[in-house]
């Protein structure tokens, strides 16, 4: 294996070089740097023109002046990485660590979000294949992938932003829309979880009747103008994150695992009050993070000492019980500011932002920034889910089906193994090897794609550093963004090979 990895960089060095080359020459001779001062009444218009000749190199031929770039570059292998300056001479290194900082809070996220839920409703639609489940989930997923991004985004804006801003100023739902969205939410449970006519019927009138009882809620106690999860929402979501994580990873008839799921639920219930009014007062960014690994760690050591034989998996699932408990109790901690944030002068009751990264001037504590991160996120996260969920979930519904069909497959079930046990331990793990390729690629190509997103959300990151340089003829930023974006796909089409031996123990390299 550590011959493979090493094969592996060296081929990505020289596809990086030739890679890199291409477009330093590309970027070079499309334009004239010095053409705006070419044009300028400027009276010491010589002078700037010299300036800049002498910053950028202009002076050295292309060919030779991608050697110099090189150079530079290559002092990255003892700390000192000089990507050289851009048309303002600022250093392209300072520009390129702030510009990265603001696309991996952007893409990050709704990467994460989108291979999740592309995962889950992928293999769903493969096991309710033709159904009107898969119907509907395979023409939303071509809908969404046949839509430019930037329409999305203007829809978005429209829609999301302004229209649910404007709503919030009045908050009503109104019953012939409660009963739409409850009929809807009813066949849509009904349809992907199946089964025969009665079974279906029930589950129709149990989420629809469900649905209509939570909006009438919401309604009723203006749930969206003070909004809040409180102890009974932590207490439903604990215990059906326990029943739920547990039937899925090792099934409900461990009693093991179904012990340690619920042990787990039970502490972060029991200090839902201690972490709201004591802990979330004085929370910081260290301190969350302290907090999220503390829980990652306690719910995998009740798993673990609750276990039994299969320790581990008991602690597996304990561990992303205690996840999810956090996830809801922060949730509840941010809406407990969520007042203080949409009343602000900043805000001015329209939370949804449609422009920018963050509130100009806002202050406030951890909770208040981690709406407006939240608030400002929203629109251009959305955009990315919907877009990369489309791809996401073709290739994994594909790669099911072909799966589900496989000899191994029949074999296993006719040893009499659970459908959960067929799906999960069986089906799921070969069919992750070619989604592990999708995946990476798609890493790649949505850091690439960001010049679209961050332009029209107007987000300052990496695409902005990108459009920058070619509006200005100005190689170096481009060539930053490019070592970046080539870098992050080398790096994950890496790890998509080593992962392959680790989901399919066949695979052998020599």
């Amino acid at each position: 294996m550590a011959s493979f990895v090493f094969r592996r960089l060296i081929a990505a060095v020289i596809v990086l070089l030739a890679a890199t080359f291409l477009m330093y020459m590309l970027v070079a001779l499309s334009g004239d740097p010095l053409k705006e001062l070419r044009e300028s009444s400027a009276p010491n218009k010589i002078e700037l023109m010299a300036s800049l000749s002498q910053r950028l190199d202009l002076d050295v031929p292309p060919f030779f002046r991608y050697f110099l770039w090189l150079g530079g570059v290559g002092q990255c292998f003892v700390g000192a990485c000089d990507f050289g300056v851009n048309v303002q001479g600022l250093p392209v290194v300072i520009l390129l660590q702030q510009a990265m900082g603001s696309t991996l809070q952007l893409v990050t996220g709704a990467q994460i979000i989108a291979i999740i839920v592309g995962l889950i409703v992928g293999i769903t639609t493969a096991l309710r294949q033709y159904s009107g489940y898969d119907y509907t989930i395979t023409f939303a997923s071509f809908l969404f992938f046949s839509l430019p991004i930037f329409w999305v985004a203007v829809l978005l804006k429209q829609y999301i932003a302004i229209g649910f801003n404007n709503w919030l100023s009045d908050p009503v739902i109104g019953v012939p829309i409660m009963i739409g969205i409850s009929i809807v939410s009813g066949l849509l449970w009904m349809s992907l979880l199946g089964g025969a006519s009665r079974r279906r019927w029930i589950t129709l009138g149990v989420a629809t009747a469900s649905t209509l009882a939570l909006l009438a809620y919401f309604e009723l106690t203006d749930w969206f103008t003070t909004p809040s999860v409180g102890i009974v929402g932590v207490v439903i979501t604990a215990l059906a994150a326990a029943l739920g994580v547990t039937a899925v990873s090792v099934g409900l008839k461990d009693k093991n695992a179904v012990r340690g799921a619920l042990v787990t639920a039970a502490v972060g219930i029991a200090l839902y009050y201690p972490m709201t009014y004591f802990v979330f007062r004085s929370m910081s960014l260290p301190l969350f993070f302290a907090l999220s690994l503390g829980a990652v760690v306690v719910g995998g050591a009740i798993g673990y000492f609750l276990g039994g034989r299969d320790r581990w998996q008991s602690a597996r699932t304990s561990a992303i019980v205690a996840v999810i408990i956090g996830v809801v109790v922060v949730i509840d901690g941010h809406l407990l500011y969520w007042n203080d944030y949409v009343n602000s002068s900043r805000v001015n009751g329209r939370p949804v932002a449609t422009i920018g990264s963050t509130t100009p001037n806002l202050g406030g504590n951890f909770w208040i920034q981690g709406i407006d991160t939240f608030t400002h996120l929203l629109l251009p996260t959305i955009a990315i889910i919907l877009i990369s969920f489309a791809s996401l979930t073709r290739y994994t519904r594909a790669s099911m089906l072909e799966v589900m069909n496989q000899d191994f497959i029949r074999t296993a079930r006719s040893k009499g193994l659970t459908q959960r046990t067929v799906v999960v331990r069986h089906a799921l793990r070969n069919a992750l090897i070619p989604i592990a390729t999708v995946i990476a690629l798609e890493i790649g190509a949505l850091i690439g794609g960001a010049v679209i997103t961050e332009s029209v959300f107007g987000w300052s990151g990496m695409g902005r550093l990108f459009q920058n340089g070619i509006d200005h003829v100005d190689p170096n930023p481009v060539m930053a963004f490019f070592v970046v974006t080539g870098l992050l796909a080398v790096i994950f089409n890496l790890l998509a090979d080593l992962l392959y031996a680790s989901l399919d123990p066949r695979i052998r390299v020599s």
